[in-house]
Parts: structure tokens; C-alpha cells; sequence
């Protein structure tokens, strides 16, 4: 039965929603803005309605917002009002549209996806204004705009946008060319998306971006030139078109024409790509993705995580092409921390060797296969980094034992790049190739490469290719020696690795995880931690010397006497001196970088270990937050936003954030800890947008999760606290939960219910406590009992999420239909509950539904009685159709009559031996001589009469196994014994039996002679039919019947 539409949630204009999700912030806002405008201008005339909206924008900064975000949302949302309201718009707006550039920028990164289909082509009509309008930052949003055009993605949406931004490019091409970033970030994206428009019908769409492209690299170069080398890999793909060819061939043998600056080809292969460029080929939302599962996901639990991506971005045939971008992004732009290196993340290899596996085209694989060694062809140490080059040969070395086929085909392809790439340039390939290994065995990516490339599983082919083309690294081994971390180079220690590899590319699940998870602590949950990593670690001076140089004088000085003391105190001193030069006006902000790489290795000792203190005091909580680092926190915290310091303070701990990602959570716990930072949790939110996440729920979420991995106990310290100061971010979904419940053990669920109970901590809320409990459906089952016992804690009314027992199997769900069934014991039948209950598809092996309307009929019998009965009626009134009540549809189950009748009498079998007389009820009765008296002829047709009854059953009975299933019967025999009962005089009036009419064949019929009075539908059937005497009633008339 579908749900009243009054209880619905009302669907906003802006975003897409189920009525399961909670309502987003940032819609509220902007229609409390649009409210805001439209209060000022109803019922005025446009010249009035433009003089209230300025004299309003001018009372102060907050009035100014509200109305230039109230008539940007009215641009999204009402595209008949669209031009007024830009024109007001510039009229009203003082700041140069910035915070309505601010705010689009925000949507296109954080809600593009969720966009209702009007907003959305409003949004990019908006741009195009701002772009003829000439407002500066507008190319900011383009870029921006370009990010979200997915490749390998073909879909209608994709390629609207793809066009539409292409389009404005188009026509306000002499804006376009007053930016060099905008040109060569344009080039890069449409260069790349040429090759996904190839099909006959995107032809049209293909020219318009070849011709595009064209122009640009012909007329703006050298704006071009900023690309790198990877402009020579895209330009590569789309080579063979006839109008790409004459400039391939002109960049190959004529530079000149292109521009005389421009020397050759050779000068853009040895420039190293930026990371913006490589970047801007993912959308937020894959570029989100990724990054978590480099920094958040272990190695070996990253099966879901690959499989959600693949389903999600790359399950067509024209996704292919997809995976360069991927690869050529994770080799050029993630660049792991040290500390990321020698744990048991996913390393960058081993997502590396799952998108080469999962290549189901031949071209997409060498494509692949050329992104992965791009950066090999022309290496310099001089100018290039090792972590660009860092993953291909530890996807060689990793795969030799589990998949010797992905090594063998890798060491091919490099061996057969060097001559045919680019023959006029074979030696500096060769070169290139040779400077790649030497700087891996000299940085000790891997201590030596001959048990590689001699390796017995490669064929002897391929290992001789090998010894002819660098029998430099062939030569065998010498004694092993102890290897140790360089600078940022990606160490896979042997003891974390070696464990893994057999399930390194995760096509199955890692079963070592299972294995492990079922010896520890009797069945609960295991905490993960690689404690190998940690026992192995050995302790050495931190060098601190590359970092050194970029500092100034003063500031080297004050780095080099922390270097130089172990003493905690005086190490604080001399880092209060250091805030101090920061906060001094002349400080050089480009010395941010290598201060904070200083920094985090002096202090890296801080952050291992445990943070808070085993008992916990207002002592031991003051004492444990006098760290050095502490300092920048204190600072922050005695300064005044709007003070000038506090940016650049704030930017400082963001550059510490990237080298050091614990001090988010170090950061939180100093906020709650220290007395100095009472009430000044909310400066987590500035540093959250200080960071280059830039988004307070993406940098709170990993930051608890780092938390979680490190240290339980902070994790379920700092609970209540994130929880009560930033709700909007940890209860609108489950993210945040999951990470609590996934670690803790008994105790600390016990600690956590009593801070609920106490009001200190509040976990779920009305709005989005559904759909929460909806996604612990997938959790380990000792965190969804853990969930359900927080849920049940908090005072929330069970008819809230009574709705998820249509989501719950019965083979599936175990643990929450259990806590659910011990929920509702507790509680009175409401119609809701009931209608729920009822709702269940009916199974021999789930007792779910009668084992609670039994409780409920030993307990509440009046009340439920009363619930069934208006089931029964309503939907007995309602038009009928044919439905499977065992169904596998993953639809949710509809309530039918059939459904109904099934639980009632599978609760009448249940009752059968007790003295129970729940059917004895007069509601019941009711309803059942309801569903009787009005059933039609298109029911009475759907059932086929058991011919073997036909001499023994009375005329009667004969109808009803017409009207319901012969399962009914028993039930329906009630209903009649109830209606004999209502037309005997009191003096012969029986109770009700609740007995089969099977035991009733020999009772004499009524000494009356009137006629039955049957329904008009089954008359002709029954007349036709020779009849024996038999007992006589009287039409249904205790209900009225549908047929009147």
C-alpha cells in the first residue's frame, strides 16, 4: 500500500533527494535566502522591488549575502524569472559577484551530481552570463565546470555539458585568450575527450572540438607549452585525424611554425606535467574516492571499495579509456607521506595492477600500460621525482609471484618502448629508461633489480631481451642489506607486503583477514593495526637537511635548536618564537612548505604512540597537551578570527596537515582537552577549510578515521564532543557511526549508551536515523547490535523507523529483525506498526511476524484486533491486482488482502492449542464477514474449487472455496459461526468455535425457509449446481457491502 502523501517530504527545486535523506544545509540555506527576496518584493513593481533589494543588501554583509544567494537561487530555480533576477543581481551585488562565484564553485564540487535537471542547465546559463558580463574569477569557474565533464562517459548529461561549456569557450573566444591557464587547461580537457567522441552519431561534436583545440595550439602555443609532456601523449591519441595530423606533423618536424620559441618536441617531453593538469581529468567525486582508498583503506580490505568504483565509472565499453586518467593521476598526483608508506594502507601499486587487470580492451591496455611509464621515457633525478616513476616497478616486482603474467607484459612493454616511441629520440628514451632504474636502486625502491629481470618464471625471451638492453641490473645479487626510508620514497616493506600479494589486485577477498578476525578476543571485532610496521621501526636522527636551505637565517636557527635539544620545554620555548616569526609581517609564506616538512619530522615522535593519558585528570589532560606542536594550537586559539595572524597561522597548520595528516585529531583533541580551548571547538571548522580539502564533513571523517586506526579510546573520548558540536556533519549519515562501532569492544558500547542516557551525547535524530539504520544493514553483526543498542538508547519513538522492516530478510537480516522484534514487545500496536508487521512476505522459516502479533494478542488483544480489522477493510475496498506474495522483486512488499489473511491464519495455527480467544473478537469477526460479503466475481474466478469436497461441504462452504484459497477456509468458518450466532434468537445464541467446519457437516440446517442471499455475481453458478438440503442464512448485513 503506498504511503499517505501527507507524510512525505516535501522534494526541494535545487537538489535531487529520497524521502531517506536528511535535508541538505546548503539547500535550506539558499531557500531561507530565496524566502528572504521574495518577502522583500512581493507585490512591488521592478523598479520597487530593485530599491528594496539594494536598500536591504546595504544594512550590512549578512544582508548582502542573503539576497545576492536568494536571487542566485532564483536564477537555478525559476528560468522564466532568470534574467530579471541576474540583472538585480548585478545591480545589488558590491563585492564583484564573489559570493555567488564562491557559492557556484561550492555546488560544482560538492553537489554537481545531486543537481535537479533545471538548476543544473540554469547553473551553466549563469556561467555563460558571467563570462559575457566579463566578471573577474569567472575563468576560475570554468575550470571548475571543465573538471566536471567525466572521461569515458557518454552519457546524454555528460555530453550536454561537455558542449555547452565548449559552446562558451566558442563564442567568447577573446576572453578565453586573456587567460593562459584557462587555454591550456581547456586544450588538455577537450584534447582528451576527442578520443571518447568517435561514435558516428558525435561526429558533429568531435569537429567542433578538434577545430577548437586546433586553434588554440596554433594561435596560443606557448600557453600550451605549460601542459608538459603530457600534452605529446594526448595529441598521440587523436593523431590520426586528418585535421590533428598537419599540426602532429608540424609539432614532429616543423616547432617553428608553431611558435619560435618552441625548439621541438624534445623540449616537451623533458617538462614534467603539472599536477592541476592530471588532476582535472577527475571529477570531484572520483578524485574523493581515490584519495580515500590511498589514505584510508587497508591492504586487503579494499575489495568493496574497487568494486562500488568499477560499477560506478567503469563498466562500459567506452570507460576504457577512462583508466590512463586514472593512472596517469595516481602516479603524478598521490604522493603518499612517508608514515602512509610503512603502514598497511593500499599502496598506489597494487590499484595500479587492478585497473591494468580489469582492462578488457586491447588498445585501452597499451594506453594503460604507456601511462604507467610516461614519466620513465625521459627522467631526469634532477627535475623529476621518484614517486612519478615509483609505482610501475613495484607493480612488476609485487606481481612476479601472483600474477607473473602483469610483471612479464610490463617488462616487455618497457623494453619494446625504447626504440619504437619516437625512433629520432631512441637513445634519450634509452637514457631516460636507464636514469628511471638507477634512481630506483639508488633510492632503494627496491634493493636490487636482478631477481626481476632473471627472474625463471619470465620466458627466456623476454629475460634475454632484458640482459641485452640493460645488463647493467642483471648482474646478481649482493648480500642483503638493511633497507632504510629516503626522503618520500615509497618503501613496501617486505614482513607488510609479502603477506598480500597473492591477493594484491583483490579480484577475491583476502582471507587472511577472516582467518585473523576469527581467533581474536572470542568473536569481537578486531582492532586493525600493522604492528610489525611498528616493532620494526628503528629510531634515527631526522634529517631535516633538504628543508634546511629554504629557510631564512633566523628561521633556520630556531629549527636547528629544536633539532638539537630533547627537552620538551625548551622545545616549546623555541617553537613559541618560531609562531612569533610566522605572525611577524615580513614572513616569507613560501617558506610555509618546508617549514612544516621540517617540523613534521622533528615532531613525528609526538604523534606515535597513545594521546590520552591512562587516567584521565584535569592534571594529566593539561600536562598531555604541553607538546611543541601545541603551540600553533594555542596560538589559534587566543586569536581573534579577523585578526590577520590567524589566517596565516591557519595555513601553516594546513601545510603541517599535509605532511602529518594525525594532527586533524590531534587538533580536536586539543580543543576538547585543554582548558584554554573551552568552547572553541568550531576552530576546527576554519582549519578544516584552511586545508587543501577544503570541506569540513570530508576533513572530519578522515581525520576520525585516523583516529580510529591509531587510538580507540581518543576515538570514543572525542565522540561526544564531535557529535554535539558538529551535528549536521556526523548525523546525517552513517559514515561517522560505522567507524565507532567497527572498533569498539563491549565496554566502551556501555560507556558511550551511558553518555546517551545522560544527555551528553546524541547520536541519531528523527530525520536521518532511518536511513542510517538502513546502511547498518551491510555492517559486521556485532556493529549492527552495537548500533541498535546506541539507537535504543536514545528516546526515540519506535514508529520512526518502523519502515525498515520492509527492507529486512529474513536470511539477511538477522540481527536487526532480532532487536526490532525485542523493540516492538515492548511497545502497543499502532496502525503503523501494524500495517509494517503485516506488510512481511509470507515464508515457512520466518516467524517474525506471527511470533509478534501473538505477543501482541496475548497482550494488547483489543487494540490489535481493532489495527487488523482496519487493514482488512481498507484494503479490501481497494482494486485488486494479481501479486506473488513470495516475490524476489527487491521492490519493497505491498500490504494485499491475501498478505493479510496468510499472517492472520498463520497466527490462528499459532493459537490453535492455547485458550486464546483472540478470533473470538467482534472487530475481527467484522472484518473477516467484510472481506466475505463483498468479494467479486473477478476474485471468485481466480481460485479453482476443489471438486474432491463437493459431496461433503455444504453449499455455503462451496462458495467460499469459490471466493478465498482452501488455506482460508478454517478462517472464514469463523465468520460464519460469528454470523449464525447474530441471527438466532438470544436463547440458542453459541459462542464462536474456533474449530475447523469440517467438524460441523452433520449439523441440521435452520428451521427457517428463507432464501440465501448470496451475492449476484455467483448466483447462476450456484443454481446451476444440483443442491442437497442445507443450511440456510441470511445475507452479510452486519457490514455493509460494496455491492449496494
Amino acid at each position: 500500500m503506498e504511503p499517505a502523501p501527507a507524510k512525505a517530504k516535501p522534494q526541494g527545486r535545487l537538489l535531487v533527494s529520497t524521502p531517506l535523506d536528511a535535508k541538505d544545509e546548503l539547500e535550506e540555506r539558499l531557500e531561507r535566502c530565496v524566502g528572504i527576496v521574495q518577502a522583500l518584493t512581493n507585490g512591488l513593481s521592478e523598479r520597487e522591488a530593485n530599491d528594496a533589494l539594494t536598500a536591504n543588501a546595504c544594512k550590512g554583509q549578512q544582508q548582502h549575502e542573503e539576497v545576492c544567494l536568494g536571487l542566485f537561487t532564483l536564477v537555478l530555480t525559476e528560468p522564466a524569472q532568470a534574467q530579471r533576477c541576474y540583472r538585480d543581481l548585478a545591480l545589488v551585488n558590491r563585492d564583484g559577484m564573489n559570493v555567488v562565484l564562491v557559492k557556484i564553485n561550492q555546488i560544482l564540487m560538492e553537489k554537481f551530481l545531486k543537481l535537479q535537471d533545471v538548476p543544473r542547465t540554469q547553473l551553466v546559463w549563469l556561467v555563460r552570463e558571467l563570462v559575457k558580463s566579463g566578471v573577474m574569477g569567472a575563468d576560475g569557474v570554468i575550470m571548475t565546470l571543465l573538471k566536471q565533464i567525466a572521461g569515458g562517459d557518454i552519457s546524454t548529461k555528460n555530453l550536454w555539458l561537455a558542449e555547452s561549456v565548449l559552446d562558451i569557450l566558442l563564442e567568447q573566444k577573446e576572453w578565453v585568450l586573456k587567460s593562459g591557464m584557462l587555454i591550456a587547461m581547456s586544450v588538455y580537457t577537450y584534447l582528451r575527450l576527442i578520443v571518447d567522441h568517435g561514435a558516428p552519431n558525435l561526429l558533429p561534436l568531435r569537429q567542433k572540438e578538434v577545430d577548437f583545440c586546433i586553434s588554440m595550439l596554433r594561435e596560443k602555443f606557448m600557453d600550451c607549452l605549460i601542459i608538459g609532456r603530457d600534452l605529446v601523449r594526448l595529441l598521440q591519441n587523436v593523431a590520426r585525424i586528418p585535421e590533428m595530423e598537419l599540426l602532429w606533423r608540424d609539432l614532429l618536424h616543423n616547432p617553428q611554425v608553431l611558435s619560435p620559441q618552441f625548439t621541438g618536441v624534445l623540449q616537451l617531453l623533458t617538462a614534467r606535467t603539472s599536477r592541476k593538469f592530471l588532476a582535472c581529468r577527475l571529477t570531484p567525486d572520483m578524485e574523493t574516492k581515490l584519495l580515500f582508498m590511498t589514505s584510508r583503506v587497508r591492504f586487503g580490505q579494499q575489495k568493496r571499495y574497487q568494486d562500488w568504483f568499477q560499477r560506478q565509472y567503469l563498466s562500459t565499453a567506452e570507460s576504457q579509456s577512462l583508466r590512463c586518467d586514472l593512472i596517469r593521476y595516481i602516479c603524478g598526483v598521490v604522493h603518499p607521506s612517508n608514515e602512509v608508506l610503512s603502514s598497511d594502507i593500499l599502496p598506489r601499486w597494487a590499484i595500479i595492477g587492478w585497473l591494468l587487470t580489469t582492462c578488457t580492451s586491447n588498445v585501452a591496455a597499451s594506453n594503460a600500460k604507456l601511462a604507467l611509464f610516461y614519466d620513465w621515457l625521459f627522467f631526469n633525478p634532477e627535475k623529476d621525482s621518484i614517486m612519478n616513476i615509483e609505482p610501475a616497478i613495484l607493480v612488476m616486482h609485487h606481481s612476479m609471484k601472483p600474477h607473473p603474467a602483469i610483471t612479464a607484459t610490463l617488462l616487455d612493454f618497457m623494453c619494446r618502448i625504447i626504440p619504437h616511441f619516437f625512433p629520432p629520440l631512441e637513445s634519450q628514451v634509452r637514457q631516460g629508461v636507464f636514469n628511471s632504474l638507477n634512481f630506483i636502486m639508488e633510492k632503494r625502491v627496491l634493493a636490487h633489480l636482478a631477481p626481476l629481470f632473471d627472474n625463471p618464471k619470465l620466458d627466456r625471451e623476454l629475460r634475454s631481451m632484458l640482459r641485452e638492453r640493460f645488463p647493467e641490473f642483471c648482474s646478481p645479487p649482493s648480500p642483503p642489506t638493511e633497507v632504510k626510508m629516503e626522503e618520500s620514497v615509497s618503501m613496501e616493506m617486505d614482513n607488510h607486503v609479502l603477506d598480500k600479494e597473492e591477493s594484491c589486485y583483490d579480484n577475491t577477498e583476502a582471507t587472511f583477514s577472516d582467518d585473523e578476525e576469527e581467533v581474536n578476543n572470542k568473536g569481537k571485532k578486531r582492532e586493525f593495526r600493522f604492528h610489525p610496521i611498528k616493532e620494526a621501526v628503528i629510531e634515527e636522527p631526522a634529517d631535516i637537511t633538504p628543508w634546511l636551505d629554504q629557510l631564512d637565517d633566523t628561521m633556520k636557527e630556531k629549527v636547528q635548536q629544536i633539532q638539537k635539544t630533547s627537552d620538551t620545554e625548551t622545545q616549546c620555548e623555541v617553537m613559541q618564537e618560531i609562531v612569533d616569526l610566522i605572525l611577524e609581517e615580513d614572513f616569507d609564506t613560501e617558506q610555509m612548505s618546508a617549514l612544516a616538512s621540517c617540523l613534521a619530522e622533528l615532531f613525528k615522535d609526538h604523534f606515535r604512540g597513545e594521546v590520552l593519558p591512562e587516567e584521565i585528570t584535569e592534571e594529566s589532560l593539561e600536562e598531555s597537551v604541553c607538546k611543541p606542536v601545541c603551540l600553533i594550537f594555542r596560538n589559534l586559539v587566543t586569536m581573534q578570527e579577523d585578526n590577520s595572524g590567524f589566517s596565516v597561522l591557519l595555513d601553516m597548520l594546513a601545510e603541517l596537515y599535509q605532511k602529518q595528516p594525525k594532527i586533524g585529531y590531534h587538533l580536536l583533541y586539543y580543543l576538547k582537552a585543554s582548558k584554554a580551548a573551552n568552547g572553541k571547538m568550531m576552530l576546527y571548522e576554519s582549519f578544516a577549510q584552511a586545508t587543501a580539502l577544503g570541506d569540513l564533513h570530508t576533513c572530519l571523517m578522515m581525520d576520525m578515521k585516523a583516529c580510529q586506526e591509531d587510538d580507540v579510546r581518543l576515538l570514543c573520548y572525542l565522540t561526544p564532543s564531535i557529535y554535539s558540536e558538529f551535528p549536521d556533519e556526523t548525523l546525517r549519515s552513517g559514515e561517522l557511526l560505522n567507524m565507532i562501532v567497527a572498533v569498539i569492544d563491549s565496554t566502551q558500547l556501555q560507556e558511550l549508551m551511558c553518555h546517551v542516557m545522560m544527555g551528553n551525547l546524541v547520536m541519531f535524530r528523527k530525520d536521518s536515523v532511518l536511513n542510517i539504520l538502513i546502511q547498518s544493514l551491510e555492517w559486521e553483526t556485532f556493529e549492527q547490535y552495537s548500533t541498535w543498542q546506541l539507537f535504543l538508547a536514545h528516546s526515540i519513538p519506535l514508529e520512526t523507523i518502523i519502515p525498515i522492516l520492509q527492507h529486512l530478510k529474513y536470511k539477511e537480516h538477522p540481527e536487526a529483525l532480532s532487536c526490532l522484534l525485542l523493540q516492538l514487545r515492548r511497545e502497543k500496536p499502532s496502525e503503523e506498526m501494524v500495517k509494517m508487521v503485516l506488510s512481511r512476505p509470507c515464508h515457512p522459516e520466518d516467524q517474525f511476524a506471527t511470533s509478534i502479533l501473538r505477543h501482541w494478542a496475548t497482550k494488547y488483544d483489543d487494540t490489535l484486533a481493532e489495527n487488523i480489522k482496519a487493514q482488512l477493510i481498507k484494503n479490501n475496498n481497494q482494486p485488486r491486482k494479481r501479486q506473488s506474495l513470495r516475490s524476489s522483486s527487491s521492490k519493497l512488499a505491498q500490504l494485499t488482502l491475501e498478505q493479510i489473511l496468510e499472517h492472520m491464519d498463520n497466527l490462528r495455527l499459532s493459537l490453535s492449542n492455547t485458550k486464546n480467544n483472540f478470533f473470538t473478537q467482534t472487530p475481527i469477526l467484522q472484518a473477516l464477514q467484510h472481506v466475505q460479503a463483498s468479494c467479486d466475481e473477478a476474485h471468485k474466478m481466480r481460485y479453482i474449487y476443489s471438486h474432491r469436497h463437493t459431496q461433503t461441504i455444504t453449499s455455503q462452504h462451496c462458495c467460499l472455496r469459490l471466493i478465498f484459497p482452501v488455506r482460508f477456509s478454517d478462517l472464514f468458518a469463523l465468520a460464519e459461526e460469528y454470523e449464525d450466532s447474530q441471527t438466532k434468537p438470544p436463547k440458542s445464541r453459541r459462542k464462536a468455535p474456533a474449530s475447523s467446519p469440517r467438524s460441523r457437516k452433520g449439523v441440521a440446517p435452520p428451521t427457517n425457509n428463507e432464501e440465501e442471499s448470496a451475492s449476484s455475481s455467483g448466483s447462476e453458478e450456484e443454481d446451476s449446481k444440483p443442491k442437497a438440503p442445507k443450511r440456510k442464512r441470511k445475507g452479510s448485513s452486519a457490514v455493509g457491502s460494496d455491492s449496494d
